[in-house]
């Protein structure tokens, strides 16, 4: 995926989580945050953020933050983390549709409801049918990709709707899509949100698949990557 008319800016601040406010050109800017995620490690005061500007004449604010450039301690380059929450997503969609997911793909709609649940996407290749949901990892450690960065009982329910439709007779699969590149690995955070991890092992040993790819990225495209190891 590619953004339109992107510029560099420098993060000041966040007084909301909707809102940042960043200085272009020697002038202070709020614009909006396309992720309401804490993202405490990633803006922080001085940081070299990325923004797109909206076709939306009547908006307020007229970008939006996309990415950020992450300071690494004891290395001399950044790491470019796309912060879009909306991104994973489409990326996947895109990844998706080329045959990367499954060779056979015939089929694939987005926003998939079953039952009370409702599936980021649904799929079908040959006899195969199934539910996508998908994750945007934005929060790394020492190389290490994780998720969640903040606890996520809506992240939990959707796992345990991924084990419900399993049982069912389809297929599931839960899809990290981490908005960086570089990673060793992914790992579930099991610091922040423990239950998360728990709910995640317990899907595997069911059945669930779990996909962790890391991203090509650059101030104005995103694009899926190599896949990495999953650590559980």
């Amino acid at each position: 995926m590619r953004y339109s008319e992107v510029i560099q800016a420098e993060f000041l601040e966040r007084p909301n989580r909707f809102a940042a406010q960043v200085l272009i050109n020697g002038l202070v800017h709020t614009v909006h945050v396309k992720n309401t995620g804490r993202c405490r490690e990633l803006l922080v005061p001085g940081a070299v953020v990325y923004l797109e500007r909206s076709d939306n004449p009547s908006r307020k604010t007229k970008h939006d933050l996309i990415a950020v450039e992450k300071r690494i301690v004891g290395c001399a380059e950044s790491l470019l983390v796309n912060m879009d929450a909306q991104a994973p997503n489409r990326v996947f969609q895109e990844w998706a549709l080329a045959g990367k997911f499954l060779p056979d793909l015939s089929f694939l709609k987005p926003e998939q409801h079953w039952g009370s649940s409702r599936f980021d996407f649904y799929f079908e290749a040959g006899m195969r049918r199934g539910f996508v949901e998908v994750k945007g990892v934005t929060l790394e450690h020492n190389g290490h990709a994780c998720f969640p960065d903040a606890p996520t009982e809506r992240g939990v329910k959707h796992i345990e709707e991924l084990m419900a439709c399993h049982r069912e007779g389809y297929e599931a699969y839960l899809c990290f899509v981490i908005q960086m590149a570089g990673m060793q690995d992914f790992r579930p955070n099991d610091l922040t949100h423990p239950a998360f991890g728990e709910a995640l092992r317990k899907a595997v040993e069911n059945g669930v698949g779990v996909l962790a790819h890391a991203c090509r990225v650059t101030p104005d495209t995103l694009e899926i990557g190599e896949p990495v190891p999953v650590l559980l």
